[in-house]
């Protein structure tokens, strides 16, 4: 099957699977993320064929909306492209991206590494900062019903990959345990750039958040 097509099937795949998702990790995250790695690929040696297919299915079955259980993504990624015939080294290579790509806390080991995963996953830690990654923050902090903050609660930045996937802390603390990490966390000059700015303006709304709560601006 030409790869333009299978690319096509991917996506009408994974608009039909997440049409019912929390809004922080729908269709629009998906295109989001899809978009923006191939504007970082421009600029870097990479496959794009991986790029679209890794980007397009990286969030198939997020494991926090499936029991923490992080194996399932891979295999409804494999079970799919399976489907179409693609070849099990490009199956390879996309499903050991979805098992590699998220922020799991900072004691976390990656066990695979590829120049198509530094894009895809820059491409998805951009949509977690800047304006839209403020709106997905509270939107899921939302979804499981968390304070917006408590200053009782006090930001851990040494937890384990386990105590991160089952903390309840306020929302805002989500911002120290992870979004304002991720700007030296990026593999791209693309990405670099970009998630620069996007810091800047999520520094600015703490500021401004702080100010409100203490009845000062």
């Amino acid at each position: 099957m030409h790869q333009e097509k299978i690319i096509s099937q991917t996506i009408s795949f994974v608009q039909k699977t997440l049409k019912d998702a929390e809004g922080g990790h729908d269709w629009f995250h998906i295109e989001r993320v899809y978009k923006n790695a191939l504007l970082i690929a421009k600029e870097e040696s990479v496959d794009e064929f991986i790029i679209s297919l890794g980007a397009l299915l990286h969030d198939i079955a997020d494991a926090k909306f499936h029991n923490g259980d992080e194996t399932v993504g891979p295999k409804v990624a494999r079970e799919f492209l399976e489907s179409l015939d693609v070849s099990n080294d490009v199956i390879l290579h996309v499903t050991n991206i979805i098992s590699n790509i998220s922020f799991k806390g900072g004691n976390f080991d990656q066990q695979f590494t590829s120049p198509e995963l530094d894009v895809i996953q820059d491409a998805d830690r951009l949509d977690a900062i800047g304006a839209i990654g403020i709106a997905r923050c509270f939107n899921y902090g939302g979804f499981k019903n968390r304070k917006l903050y408590d200053p009782a609660v006090a930001v851990n930045l040494h937890m384990t990959k386990a105590e991160y996937k089952k903390s309840t802390a306020p929302t805002i603390n989500h911002f120290y345990e992870k979004l304002l990490l991720l700007k030296d966390k990026m593999n791209t000059k693309t990405g670099k750039k970009i998630a620069t700015q996007r810091h800047e303006y999520m520094e600015q709304f703490l500021d401004q958040f702080y100010r409100e709560w203490n009845g000062i601006g």
